[in-house]
């Protein structure tokens, strides 16, 4: 190697290509067609779960249609899914997750639980399922504390 100038021979101990190879280009180019790929397949994949909850939507106005009745599990479905769609506008405009989102749609999810099981569920049943609000309502709290004060 001692005709051949320093910059096309590399430095083999310091692990840079040799023969005026370049390794990061190839390695740089591999991350972003990787980082490309996984945003394109995370907006498909947001488009379908909006796609899909509008389709929800439909069929619960169409069943309440047919029933010819609003109940109140029947909004607080529809809650649910105003909760999707705002949890996927939030990811859109922000470009990161909230996760408060999902901890609301888990209280929605809980109350209507609670609301659909009626009279007929067990006392045990009624104070493990406030509890379990109470606990998401306390999450919530927490991450939204905490998300202000790193705002700061």
């Amino acid at each position: 190697m001692k005709d051949v100038p320093e910059t096309e021979r590399g430095d083999e101990a310091a692990g840079t290509p040799v023969d005026g190879q370049s390794g990061l280009g190839s390695g740089r180019s591999e991350k972003l067609f990787a980082l490309g790929l996984f945003h394109v397949i995370e907006r498909l994949l947001l488009v379908v779960i909006v796609a899909m909850t509008l389709v929800a939507v439909v069929f619960e106005i169409l069943a309440i249609y047919r029933l010819g009745t609003v109940l109140l599990a029947d909004i607080l479905l529809m809650f649910l899914y105003l909760e999707v769609i705002g949890m996927v506008s939030v990811y859109y405009a922000r470009h990161n997750s909230v996760f408060v989102y999902p901890i609301f749609i888990a209280i929605t999810a809980v109350g209507r639980l609670v609301v659909l099981q009626g009279k007929e569920m067990a006392p045990a049943n009624i104070l493990i399922e406030s509890a379990a609000i109470l606990l998401l309502s306390l999450s919530a709290l927490v991450i939204i504390w905490a998300t202000r004060r790193q705002d700061l």
